[in-house]
């Protein structure tokens, strides 16, 4: 049975104090601040069909700890800015219906897939059917990342995701593609480059092959797109399995922006779990130009929010809380992730905070996940001793 708040119930062990909201009013209540380690550091605790890359993706434990808590099997898991689908994978792995939103498309062919896996059997056989030997109209500046006979291989696999009888086995080898475009080992199809999360330009990849001294050499197409899947699909347990086939063909994933959100009901979600673009650290659009090139989508056309200013951000997150806020069922929660921007100079949680209660929501407490420093500190001005985001910053709201 799901567990309900006090949250710290279900916590043992850690140190809890209580800081007001300061910037917000000196008359608001208190907001309860946890600090502590609240699921493991291990890099493959979850599971292998989690590892799809994506820019400034969370690790799967955390939606599983709020997955875990807040709800039970057959209940409904939403997250508006979705991402590579953390959230939706985790809650379906557990038995849960998954919604799942982005306005970047990108997104939709990278989670949908996996959601309901095909078999190895079934993909293997597919590939096997492939004729990969005649793609057509090489795009010249790509072979500064791959051989001209990777590149065929690619543009011919391409050609068969454009038709309109494409199935759910071809759409996981799109995924499976998508994924192995680029990257720095030899499981890609390119010639070492960033990680497959980062596509950098044509010039910059020159640059890369000049001071390496390398040149695109042939990497068989179906051969990585095969071992991708098997790792994608090893660690699934039978009760996983048994999710996915139940569960995932239930689940929705949806084109769109959070702040308008006309295909799911009110009150019919029972938690949400998420984590919303930053303040423009991530250009998912440049990031993700190969990976559009790809499947024929324009990135220049994906109206992705990049927000300089907190101001704007917070607006746009107040617009976002309050669909957020429709669709939820009373008394349930959203875990709403954020981190540290510019060095620490910003924390988000405070603004968060604000924007919550004005679209109409309770903040409930904050968690902060520090697996360095597991002492209670200061909500708005933790030191992390070093650049960049090395906490995760949870706002637990309720309705």
């Amino acid at each position: 049975m799901a567990t309900s708040l006090p949250l710290q119930q279900s916590i043992p062990g850690l140190e809890f104090t209580e800081i007001a909201e300061q910037g917000v009013s000196s008359s608001d209540p208190t907001v309860p601040v946890w600090t502590g380690e609240f699921w493991p550091a291990k890099q493959r605790a979850g599971s292998n069909l989690h590892e799809v890359s994506y820019r400034a993706c969370f690790k799967p434990q955390l939606p599983a700890f709020f997955i875990e808590r807040f709800t039970s099997p057959g209940d409904t898991v939403y997250d508006p800015f979705m991402g590579r689908g953390t959230t939706l994978i985790e809650a379906v792995l557990k038995g849960r219906r998954a919604i799942g939103l982005d306005i970047n498309p990108i997104s939709r062919i990278l989670v949908e897939p996996r959601l309901h896996p095909p078999t190895l059997a079934e993909i293997e056989q597919r590939l096997e059917q492939y004729d990969l030997s005649a793609g057509q109209a090489l795009p010249e500046d790509l072979l500064t990342f791959f051989h001209p006979r990777t590149l065929i291989e690619m543009t011919a696999l391409r050609e068969k995701f454009l038709g309109p009888k494409a199935d759910a086995v071809d759409r996981w080898i799109q995924m499976v593609a998508t994924n192995r475009l680029t990257g720095h080992s030899q499981g890609f199809f390119s010639v070492y480059t960033l990680p497959p999360n980062q596509a950098v330009t044509v010039a910059r990849q020159r640059k890369i092959n000049e001071k390496r001294g390398q040149q695109p050499e042939y990497r068989e197409v179906k051969e990585r797109i095969l071992r991708k899947s098997k790792n994608l699909l090893k660690t699934l347990t039978k009760s996983e399995l048994e999710n996915l086939n139940k569960v995932g063909p239930k689940s929705r994933i949806l084109l769109g922006s959070a702040d308008d959100v006309t295909d799911i009901p009110s009150r019919s979600v029972d938690l949400i779990v998420t984590s919303p673009p930053f303040l423009d650290i991530v250009d998912y659009a440049s990031d993700n130009w190969m990976r559009c090139w790809f499947n024929n989508i324009d990135e220049k056309g994906i109206k992705i929010w990049k927000l300089a200013k907190i101001d704007n951000w917070e607006f746009h997150m107040t617009a976002a809380l309050k669909e957020m806020r429709r669709v939820l069922k009373p008394g349930k929660h959203i875990a709403f992730e954020v981190g540290e921007v510019r060095s620490g100079s910003i924390n988000l949680e405070r603004h968060v905070i604000r924007a919550a209660k004005a679209a109409g929501l309770k903040p409930a407490m904050v968690l902060i996940h520090d697996q360095e420093f597991t002492k209670t500190s200061h909500c708005w001005g933790i030191d992390n001793r070093s650049k960049g985001t090395n906490t995760q910053r949870i706002v637990l709201l309720e309705k």
